[in-house]
């Protein structure tokens, strides 16, 4: 793989079973790379080793006063020089294109799974984290995997070198042999140590990067509450952290390099002592001696990348570990199997029991919003992690037959609600023909019955099949989630609205439903353009310039546009005026009439435009029927549409009952201006 080749067309299928691991299946993916890049380095390697020989040879020829002599080592010198020169520009060409490849394939694996993951990635990985693992721990992977090679290249050497002296000049040859293995491994009692303060200073490092993304993704909030101080003096406590866990981790690494620089000098001194002493007595020549020492003098040179090595992997094995955290996420538990087909009918939670029947819009009340947003990110198949069941979910979960459900019809009295057991005959409701739970509404199990070790959380059904075993592209077109906080990339409206769609909703359509007529009216004014088509202005990172509500109804226009199977909103009104959300609200069931629709929200105009309206307490769907019927028959409904409490609950009956009857008469009217005058 050369850099011009990148990006890579499949990136592999990593082992994320550790960071080691990790590394391990880095360097096996580029293997033709590391085998060019150890086939340069022993070619430098070895004609770095050769310098000596040919020193020697043109010593003892001055010596002995040979002119052919002399000419022949200094051709050799010239020859070792030019390939010195060939195989150093190679190797290092090499090793930096398997550096830059080997990041651009983890870079590549964490955008895949930020895609898979979706909006899922940040709420089981932290921000920061995920930034930390792209930027700088990338360049620490690329560096152990390009590292690999030069490393075996160099320790080769060394064994040629050894070797090479042992049959040259025995009686210098061994104790260089004796000494090399010591001058390696001598730094080796100290690199648990070094390893274990440098993962410190990861860590700390990782903490303040994560620490620093988030206050900046929060800014506008600190500065609305006045906790830019406190998150700055947080951080500068993080950032000191850091530093004096560099500077403990720096003197360990400096006395590793002591060392190596004081041992080989031992063994320089002791090796021209000895030899300058057989030099004396005749029994070597002054060429050979030459010849050794400067042997032992280049050795210093490949010693170095054992120093390296062990620096690169202690620094980027906890640079791969939490590349494994991110990597080993899955949006389920188990892997596509179905079909490409976007299967079509009822969206089914067997965990919590929420039931949202085809063709309708369904709203559902949570009263944590945690709670809400990890129910929205189960309804667009990203399972919790394993043995994650929301309270009251999960394998010991309370079901009907046991008596456990306290789930009750609020909307069986004359209200027109569609329970599951209303569902037609052409198998629009889950298929429970293998096993899988009641699909009744608030007969949730979490888990698989009798599976007392298996606590892998059942998937979300379409049609009565799971979107876990869909293959993504599938699953993404059949549920589409939109979180709470959408983000608005950078370009203009009309590229905004340019999304995977099924074509059937317009993007004229889309923004009248959304009801986005003051945000074209503020695009045509800022747009540079003669005509100012609001289509063709920019707008900005995040949508920056715009207002809240204005952002949010653009990322409500641009999710119904896309015309999903099943459209899932997570608060898509909590950001505008009670005005604009009736029209909204209005806008979205009218747009959305035969699609499935599920929005999570407390607001009394979007509850009572709705379909039916599911509640959902303890992670469990605990009461099910219309907004009117609910907040007249269901306490923990009104507690949190309301916010009434049991001392409050008598006093306002006889308003409540009034504020019902004026709802009736808006519904009768039938007309949002009057919906709106009344909100």
């Amino acid at each position: 793989m050369q850099i011009r080749d990148l990006p890579y067309s499949d990136p592999g299928d990593p082992d994320v079973r550790s960071g080691p691991r990790f590394l391990l299946w880095l360097g096996l993916s580029q293997l033709t790379g590391q085998l060019k890049a150890l086939s340069w380095g022993l070619l430098h390697q070895c004609a770095i080793a050769g310098l000596p020989l040919c020193v020697g040879l043109a010593v003892q020829a001055v010596v002995e006063r040979s002119g052919s002599g002399l000419a022949w080592a200094g051709a050799l010198i010239v020859a070792l020089g030019v390939l010195i020169a060939v195989g150093d520009t190679m190797l290092h060409r090499t090793a930096v294109t398997n550096w830059i490849t080997a990041a651009a394939r983890v870079q590549q694996l964490l955008a895949r799974k930020t895609a898979e993951l979706g909006s899922a990635l940040t709420r089981r990985v932290a921000a920061g984290e995920v930034v930390a693992v792209s930027t700088g721990d990338v360049e620490k992977i690329g560096w152990f995997v390009e590292a690999l090679s030069r490393f075996a290249a160099a320790a080769f050497a060394l064994v040629l070198i050894c070797v090479g002296l042992v049959l040259y000049l025995p009686s210098l040859g061994v104790l260089v042999a004796l000494a090399v293995p010591v001058l390696a491994l001598a730094v080796l009692p100290l690199l648990p140590r070094a390893t274990r303060r440098a993962d410190v200073q990861r860590e700390k490092a990782g903490h303040a990067t994560e620490l620093a993304s988030d206050t900046v993704a929060g800014l506008r909030v600190l500065r609305g509450i006045g906790g830019e101080e406190l998150f700055l003096g947080r951080y500068r406590r993080a950032s000191q952290e850091v530093r004096e866990a560099a500077v403990r981790s720096a003197r360990m690494w400096a006395l590793i390099s002591a060392i190596q620089v004081l041992l080989p000098g031992v063994l320089l001194i002791a090796l021209v002592w000895y030899g300058a002493t057989l030099a004396r007595d005749g029994r070597i020549e002054v060429g050979q001696l030459v010849t050794v020492y400067s042997a032992a003098t280049l050795m210093l040179f490949p010693l170095r990348h054992f120093e390296e090595i062990a620096m690169a992997y202690s620094f980027s094995r906890p640079s791969a570990q939490r590349a494994v955290r991110v990597l080993s996420l899955s949006r389920g538990a188990r892997t596509a199997t179905a079909e490409a087909v976007v299967p079509e009918g009822d969206l089914y939670d067997p965990v919590t029991g929420l039931l949202a029947p085809r063709g309708l819009f369904t709203a559902v009340v949570c009263g944590d919003p945690d709670e809400a947003g990890r129910l929205a990110d189960r309804l667009g198949g990203h399972a919790e992690p394993d043995g994650h069941a929301p309270d009251g979910a999960g394998p010991d979960a309370p079901t009907p037959e046991a008596g456990g459900s306290d789930t009750k019809d609020a909307g069986t009295q004359g209200a027109d609600t569609h329970g599951p057991e209303e569902t037609g005959p052409e198998g629009t409701g889950p298929d429970l023909s293998e096993g899988d739970a009641s699909q009744g509404e608030g007969t949730g199990t979490g888990g698989a019955p009798g599976s007392g070790e298996d606590r892998r959380l059942p998937s979300v059904l379409l049609g009565g099949v799971p979107l876990d075993e869909l293959p993504l592209g599938s699953a993404r077109t059949a549920v589409l989630v939109q979180d709470k906080d959408p983000v608005l990339l950078s370009g203009t409206l009309r590229e905004l609205l340019d999304v995977p769609s099924s074509g059937t909703v317009t993007a004229e359509e889309a923004l009248t439903a959304a009801q986005c007529g003051d945000v074209l009216d503020a695009l045509a004014q800022a747009s540079v353009d003669a005509d100012g088509d609001p289509m063709d202005t920019r707008i900005t990172e995040r949508g920056r310039s715009l207002s809240g509500g204005q952002r949010q109804r653009l990322a409500l226009a641009r999710s119904l546009v896309t015309d999903p199977e099943a459209l899932v909103l997570d608060e898509p009104t909590s950001a505008v005026d009670s005005h604009t959300e009736a029209r909204v609200a209005a806008g979205v069931k009218r747009l959305r009439a035969g699609r499935t629709t599920v929005a999570f929200s407390s607001s009394p105009l979007l509850l009572d435009l709705a379909d039916r309206v599911a509640l959902v307490h303890g992670g469990q769907v605990v009461a099910a029927g219309t907004h009117r019927a609910l907040l007249r028959d269901e306490a923990r409904y009104r507690a949190v549409v309301t916010r009434e409490t049991d001392d409050t609950a008598a006093p306002a009956a006889t308003d409540r009952q009034e504020r019902l009857a004026s709802i009736d008469v808006s519904r009768a009217a039938g007309t949002t201006e009057e919906i709106e005058e009344r909100a």
